[in-house]
């Protein structure tokens, strides 16, 4: 993967650099409002996007980001469809969508048809956010071919999407061919599947994973949990027959199930708190502790405040092993449920180290869309508060420690 490569030959030379870890100290102060700059200087900062320097590509991306839309969106556009490098064309396409701009569907739908696989997770991702129920059949016809490891994900989420927009022959086409590849293909495809069945709360969906929720295998806590996100109380029948006799590592979605159904919440939350310190203290748990970790994310996004916090009050004095699943769970929580997480940070006496620990999910997470949707909300809230207001302190801490 390119990203990959840009940051072990980066590592080489000292200049891939995590979140945050880019000469700050000479860095300008945090412009008040989009900034107009010289053709000139955007065209050279959009041509360095793809730059294996860590700071120059840093510094690229923000200073278009902080360029004025009406100038920012035709040079990302232009550079979309023409730029030679396809690493920078891609990159091009991912600041386009912090813009808000009705041009960027167009740039989206032709992107859809491009070979660069990068290009199309993006334009896939797009239309998640954005569904189009009249690119369906593309989407479907999509799916019957669509390989790739990362854009098929993305795939099955705009389709997830699609298929939670109401009534219509478009959508139930939808939600016929999301069942239907519950049950078929490789376990890492299904997964995504059954995740994005969950997080659109698919009740059509219901007895397709209630099947694969009673199944031994890989693929139980994925399906538990996606029972859980979904609210039927259904499911509590099956939830607590496996959660007698599923094995140890399964037991966190589980639990995360449970407490979605509103039954029994707060002794599950409680449980995956203390699965989360036993598996610190004690080696050796990993699997354990992933679960746990990504369980109290689930709780977090769904709106359960106290498990984003007992994510950083873990996650901060923490070390690898656990450092890493706590903190790509923390990051997933503020790309999913960005209203909670500035709340908590707002109220944390710790900011500044969830933030750090927030930083290092976001150098884990692949999800390059989201995390712009992220930076865009932040940089927009900044621009939009008042000058010596609390939100825009955080909001400008955000932007350093993150890095963007």
């Amino acid at each position: 993967m390119r990203a990959a490569l840009l940051c072990i030959v980066g590592a080489l030379s000292g200049l891939c650099l995590p979140h945050g870890a880019a000469a700050q100290e000479t860095r300008a102060p945090e412009p008040s409002a989009p900034q107009a700059v010289s053709p000139a200087q955007l065209q050279a900062a959009i041509a360095k996007l793809g730059d294996l320097d860590y700071a120059i590509r840093t510094n690229a991306s923000r200073l278009v980001r902080r360029t004025a839309s009406a100038q920012a969106v035709p040079a990302l556009m232009q550079a979309v469809s023409e730029q030679a490098d396809g690493y920078v064309r891609y990159r091009a396409l991912v600041l386009l969508t912090g813009f808000n701009d009705p041009r960027t569907k167009d740039a989206m739908r032709e992107s859809l048809a491009s070979p660069n696989d990068r290009l199309r997770t993006v334009a896939y991702s797009f239309f998640e956010h954005n569904p189009d129920r009249a690119l369906l059949p593309p989407f479907l016809t999509a799916l019957d071919k669509e390989q790739a490891e990362f854009v098929r994900p993305a795939l099955v989420r705009a389709v997830a999407a699609v298929a939670a927009t109401g009534q219509g022959d478009e959508v139930n086409r939808a939600r016929q061919a999301l069942v239907r590849e519950v049950s078929r293909g490789e376990d890492f495809f299904r997964s995504a599947v059954i995740e994005a069945l969950g997080d659109y709360k698919a009740p059509y969906a219901f007895d397709a994973l209630t099947a694969v929720a009673k199944l031994d295998g890989p693929l139980q806590d994925d399906a538990a949990l996606a029972l859980g996100k979904i609210g039927d109380k259904r499911a509590l029948d099956t939830l607590a027959a496996i959660q007698r006799s599923a094995p140890r590592p399964a037991q966190p979605s589980i639990a995360t199930a449970i407490c979605l159904l509103d039954v029994n919440c707060e002794s599950h939350q409680s449980y995956l708190i203390e699965t989360l310190k036993f598996s610190d203290q004690n080696p050796g748990f990993q699997e354990l502790l992933r679960g746990a970790a990504a369980g109290l994310g689930a709780l977090a996004i769904a709106g359960h405040a106290e498990a984003a916090r007992a994510l950083v009050d873990l996650g901060v004095p923490s070390k690898d092993p656990t450092r890493a699943p706590v903190s790509l769970a923390l990051a997933t929580v503020a790309l999913r449920n960005t209203p909670l997480t500035m709340t908590m940070l707002e109220q944390h006496a710790n900011r500044e180290k969830a933030m750090i620990l927030m930083a290092e999910g976001f150098d884990m997470l692949e999800e390059d869309l989201d995390k712009e949707r992220f930076f865009a909300y932040t940089r927009r809230t900044y621009w939009e508060s008042a000058a010596a207001s609390p939100r825009r302190a955080l909001m400008q801490a955000l932007i350093g420690k993150l890095d963007f």
